[in-house]
């Protein structure tokens, strides 16, 4: 049996599984950063800073206001709940992720002295994990810069440390213990970061932990493709397919066919089906409804790039730019600066869908109030760039 779905419901269903028909809680706790972070599966990692960190952007998105000290006890004080790693990219991830991540850990482990970008040094990399043992968690800066070494000796500098150490928690043999202020990442041995029933648990089969990961794939995206499905925890097209099979066979997958789509489909059997999405907020560059732009534009027919690295006189919408979800459809995009210093949010550019409803413009005007509260700005200055510029600009003046 194929099940069949409208762009429409699809949508709807892709939105459910991320959470987006969850009960707000008036004050977030940690259950309600857990219940999000199950919908979402991971939250990516990076380092842009010019509105807030990608990793707690996502929880705004779907919880509404929260302190953010929620997420930092959740991924760096005992005991864990989330712990970083290569998961989608650089992403924090469920603890009882690390056991099905092993075969990946195996993987880089035995290409020691392979990589592009570090050279074998099996010295270097005891010196470093014994540094760690004694020292605590430690960034490659503390490492370089503390100790007695030589470099006509060694031949290494703080770049080569820092290649080193990823490499050493990429294949396991170090972790993730949290950030510093500067952004720094801090290592540490993983009976240190992990929590001992997780360090416990036996290491699943290359094809179970493939199983596992296209699961709870399937779960956060509701209704995929193959390659969505890869997509979310970076496997092969060949290796989630096989997967997604054996989830078919065992009821948990069932074939779709979407309107539109050129690639057959597959439907979380537990999918919740909507008859209507009740959102309004921003989604960040790096929030999963988003990141994978083919999918976006399917879904949403919405046209979606980010344009960080492209040079300023060549980019269209702006350098960080959000989209605005209305309802179930993206209505409108802003670029967006938080003025730390002169306690402003500033909306350098704001452009609507040709489809936006009437409504944008007060409705934005409203998420971005929210929003700044959430980030102690005080005030909201939006720039003439953009047809939705001005109709924004008057909506913001009149709240």
């Amino acid at each position: 049996m194929v099940v069949e779905l409208s762009r429409t419901q699809a949508r709807r269903v892709a939105l459910a599984a991320q959470g987006f028909t969850d009960r707000p809680h008036a004050s977030p706790t940690m259950r309600t950063l857990a219940r999000t972070v199950e919908r979402t599966g991971v939250l990516q990692v990076d380092s842009v800073n010019v509105l807030q960190r990608a990793h707690y952007m996502p929880l705004y998105s779907r919880m509404g206001p929260y302190d953010p000290e929620l997420l930092t006890r959740a991924s760096a004080r005992r005991p864990r709940r989330l712990v970083e790693y290569w998961a989608h990219v650089q992403a924090l991830m469920p603890v009882d992720l690390w056991p099905v991540m092993r075969h990946r850990m195996e993987f880089y482990r035995a290409r020691r002295g392979k990589w592009g970008f570090v050279a074998e040094d099996a010295e270097m990399e005891r010196s470093l994990v014994a540094e760690v043992r004694e020292l605590g968690a430690s960034t490659a800066r503390d490492l370089d810069d503390g100790l007695p070494r030589v470099k006509e000796h060694w031949g290494w500098n703080w770049s080569k440390t820092r290649r080193v150490l990823d490499f050493l928690y990429m294949a396991g043999e170090l972790a993730i213990a949290g950030r510093n202020s500067q952004f720094e990442i801090l290592y540490d041995l993983p009976e240190r970061v992990l929590p001992t029933e997780v360090l416990a648990l036996p290491t699943p089969s290359v094809d179970a932990a493939h199983i596992e990961l296209v699961r709870r794939a399937a779960r956060s995206h509701g209704i995929a493709t193959a390659r969505d499905l890869a997509d979310y925890y970076r496997m092969s097209v060949g290796d989630t397919t096989a997967a997604a099979d054996v989830l078919v066979e065992t009821g948990e997958l069932l074939r779709a066919r979407v309107e539109g789509w050129s690639r057959p489909a597959y439907l979380w059997a537990e999918a919740a089906r909507p008859r209507r999405i009740r959102a309004r907020t921003l989604l960040s560059p790096f929030d999963p409804v988003v990141w994978e732009r083919a999918r976006t534009e399917a879904l949403f027919d919405f046209f979606y790039r980010i344009e960080i690295y492209v040079p300023p006189e060549k980019r269209v919408h702006g350098y960080y730019v959000l989209p605005f979800l209305l309802g179930e459809s993206l209505v409108g995009r802003v670029d967006l600066k938080a003025d730390r210093a002169a306690g402003l949010l500033l909306v350098r550019g704001a452009y609507a869908e040709p489809a936006a409803p009437p409504e944008t413009a007060e409705e934005l005007a409203a998420e971005l109030e929210r929003m700044a509260g959430w980030l102690g700005l005080s005030g909201i200055v939006v720039e003439p760039r953009g047809d939705l510029a001005g109709p924004l600009a008057a909506a913001v003046a009149g709240r």
